[in-house]
């Protein structure tokens, strides 16, 4: 029989064990969260106080900069300390907690892509009908039912790690609190959890990706046949690269860490590879989205010139 251990806190081993890295993934990281926290906060104060942004296209894109928000801040913060301290422990408790808010927050933002997707698909192809069928009370119902599917989601994988017992070593293999990891130092049958990961997990993730990628591809056809000015087709489908490529870099780790089964070899892949879509990720969404956006420049000058009354004055 296996000695079952009762569970306090786990060690977690971070990136690397290297010394002499530990410091520059420190200044990485930092700078990366730094970047994370102000690139998504301008953004929704942009929206926020811009009454001309109060459009569905910026409510989708403030619902995502206040996820990546959250979502870094779920796993960055814990990195940081884990690289400046010898102590790398988390409670248990800490532990679920962080595991929760880290699946809530990214099926949340899985299925809010899928959404923004649609939504420029609406907007495109059927614009006579935008207004209507992408009105107020619809924005806020579909924000709602992307937050409230993902909590429950969430809450799933939280309650029934929680009920695992736990025999093996400790030592969880990544530098946040997740599924994968905690099964391999689970005893006992784990198998209705790796059935959820990979049927549940890979099932909203890869549906999500290829809703958005079909409302996108939909889109890009809409105007290959019915645009014939090159600057507006060269507009859009730019636009269009830009946004796959963000989905790309999220959906794309996201199936290839949850699909595959676990083994010893594939945690250290899966550590490399949550890199992309738990911190880079929220870095990449307010530069890709905005960098190009005029409406967002030219808000955002409103804004300082509001700050500065004697701006222009002889």
């Amino acid at each position: 029989m296996e000695n079952v251990t009762t569970v306090s806190e786990f060690l977690l081993l971070g990136l690397t064990s290297v010394q002499d890295l530990q410091p520059f993934f420190f200044v990485l990281f930092l700078i990366i969260y730094l970047i994370s926290l102000v690139g998504n906060g301008a953004i929704l104060v942009i929206i926020i106080l811009e009454p001309k942004l109060h459009s569905p296209m910026y409510f989708f894109l403030g619902n995502l900069s206040c996820l990546d928000i959250c979502y870094s801040s779920v796993t960055l913060p814990k990195l940081l300390l884990t690289l400046l301290s010898t102590r790398r422990v988390i409670s248990f408790l800490g532990c679920i907690t962080q595991l929760h808010f880290f699946h809530f927050l990214g099926c949340s933002e899985a299925i809010l892509l899928a959404i923004m997707g649609f939504d420029r698909f609406v907007a495109i192809c059927y614009p006579l009908h935008y207004a209507m069928l992408m009105n107020h009370q619809v924005c806020v119902l579909l924000a709602a039912v992307a937050w409230l599917t993902s909590f429950l989601y969430a809450l799933m994988h939280s309650v029934l790690t929680a009920r695992l017992n736990f025999c093996h070593s400790l030592k969880l293999h990544h530098f946040f609190c997740d599924v994968k990891p905690l099964l391999e130092l689970a005893c006992g049958d784990t198998q209705v959890n790796q059935w959820l990961i990979s049927i549940i997990t890979g099932g909203i993730s890869m549906g999500a990706f290829f809703l958005t990628l079909l409302s996108y591809l939909y889109v890009v056809g809409f105007l290959l046949f019915e645009h014939q000015s090159c600057s507006t087709l060269h507009k859009a489908l730019s636009t269009c690269a830009s946004h796959l490529m963000v989905l790309c870099l999220f959906y794309g780790p996201v199936g290839f860490t949850y699909i595959r089964p676990a083994s010893a070899t594939s945690m250290v892949q899966d550590r490399m590879v949550a890199v992309i879509y738990s911190a880079v990720t929220p870095v990449l969404n307010p530069l890709i989205y905005t960098l190009r956006n005029k409406e967002v420049w030219l808000a955002l000058k409103k804004i300082f010139r509001k700050k500065d009354p004697h701006q222009g004055e002889p």
